[in-house]
């Protein structure tokens, strides 16, 4: 199951829920400098029957104008959490685009205690400074 709004995403990948939300940083962005700065909070919970844990992201980012950037490295924020059913794990991060608007989504390496690993998916969600109106996201 993947659902995506503007103001986040939700996707489901083997019992691991993945939701995110974003807001624009108003006061750490220069628009006139082509800086926008945005937080977004992810939270990855725990809904099947064994215990997993996050090892590595994979963060693809498109800006408005097409650019694309991607992102790989150990863990989310210096931490590997390990997540027994039931549990959960949040943290918030940021990013940096040069464009008003884009557009974030990817995948965390999840491994299943006693063996086996999947990629645990990271639905697409919008970054968009508060000015940019849906009709400017069609075009």
């Amino acid at each position: 199951m993947t659902k995506a709004t503007t103001a986040g995403s939700v996707a489901i990948t083997h019992g691991v829920r993945v939701t995110v939300k974003s807001m624009y940083l108003d006061h750490q962005s220069a628009p006139s400098a082509g800086r926008f700065v945005f937080a977004y909070t992810v939270r990855i919970a725990n809904e099947s029957q064994g215990t997993v844990q996050l090892k590595t992201r994979h963060w693809i980012i498109t800006d408005a104008t097409g650019e694309v950037r991607e992102v790989r490295g150990e863990g989310v924020v210096g931490e590997q959490p390990t997540l027994p059913p039931g549990e959960h794990f949040e943290y918030t991060s940021g990013c940096i685009l040069k464009t008003q608007w884009g557009t974030m989504h990817g995948t965390y390496q999840m491994h299943r205690e006693g063996g086996g690993q999947f990629d645990a998916e990271i639905a697409p969600f919008l970054l968009a400074h508060p000015s940019v109106g849906a009709t400017q996201l069609m075009n």
